[in-house]
């Protein structure tokens, strides 16, 4: 088990995940009240907040207490995984932003974090040897479903081709990412922080052209507030949610990291409702159960596979 040589323990990454995935659904509200404050477009918004996450990770860097990964990968090696990380990054959000404008936020939202689960349960069973089970085929069925009942419960949505191709892009960097920051915990080289500081540093650099196209400096009447929804983007569901899902996702099935990654719409329509007055609808609340119940009993069923692999006398 991958835990064994990250020295991370399964319980504790499910933990980091479910936290990382409930800061990105802060994400959604914060732009949106950014989008309130000033006309900045959704790839600028993108550019600073991978940009001001780096600037802050490398800023806390040398607070942080020095820890070593089991075995220490070479730098060539920790480069190139930078910056396949970072691409998947970019491509992962790029053309998940392209996919709202094409198609809606409902129909984007639904196959981006509805097809990825299906393509990293594929991916894992076919290139990592992951078996997923009854439970695990049925909690993501369940979570799916719940996501289904979330986003479309309102009705009046539209679906586009080119829309929905781009939401279909997005969910496969995405799966990319999951899937390749597993391979490299598995090996014990994979390091959290390192791995968010070059990915945002890569996806900074490949987000920068299209920002400066969009219009990299918005116009607000409200600069005080923009700066801090800006440092709030950047600080909670940035720099502190990837580094903990870089940790989690190393140690944890990839499955089930992408079920737990569902928290993300839930947690984003609960704010709506908290902060921005939107009103609580039966199909939300029905979502948010569905979603909630196929998480808890994945999340189960990892400490219970990770215990039993613990227990397992070691081969002489």
């Amino acid at each position: 088990m991958s835990n064994a040589v990250s020295g991370l323990p399964v319980g504790r990454g499910l933990l980091y995940l479910i936290v990382a995935g409930v800061a990105w659904g802060t994400a959604g509200a914060a732009a949106s009240l950014v989008y309130r404050a000033s006309d900045m477009g959704p790839v600028a918004l993108s550019f600073w907040r991978c940009a001001a996450g780096l600037l802050l990770l490398l800023a806390v860097r040398p607070l942080r207490p020095r820890v070593r990964p089991a075995v220490r990968a070479p730098f060539a090696r920790r480069a190139r995984r930078a910056l396949v990380t970072g691409i998947g990054l970019a491509v992962f959000q790029t053309a998940y932003f392209a996919a709202v404008q094409s198609t809606g936020l409902a129909v984007a939202t639904v196959v981006t974090l509805g097809a990825g689960p299906v393509l990293i349960a594929l991916g894992a069973r076919l290139a990592l040897g992951e078996h997923l089970g009854a439970g695990g085929a049925a909690a993501i069925v369940g979570a799916l479903a719940g996501l289904v009942v979330l986003v479309l419960g309102g009705g009046g949505t539209t679906v586009r081709l080119p829309g929905l191709l781009l939401a279909l892009l997005s969910a496969a960097g995405y799966s990319v990412m999951t899937l390749l920051t597993r391979w490299w915990g598995r090996d014990g080289g994979a390091d959290a922080a390192g791995t968010s500081v070059g990915a945002f540093a890569v996806t900074s650099l490949c987000l920068l052209p299209l920002a400066l196209v969009e219009g990299l400096v918005p116009h607000t009447a409200e600069p005080v507030r923009l700066l801090w929804l800006l440092a709030y983007v950047a600080a909670v569901p940035t720099a502190l949610a990837y580094g903990l899902y870089f940790a989690g996702a190393a140690v944890v099935r990839s499955a089930t990291v992408s079920v737990i990654m569902l928290l993300e719409p839930v947690s984003a329509a609960a704010f709506a409702v908290l902060l921005l007055g939107e009103h609580l609808t039966a199909a939300t609340l029905a979502g948010t159960l569905l979603m909630l119940g196929s998480v808890a009993g994945l999340a189960v069923a990892e400490t219970r596979a990770a215990r039993e692999m613990r227990a397992r006398p070691t081969p002489a």
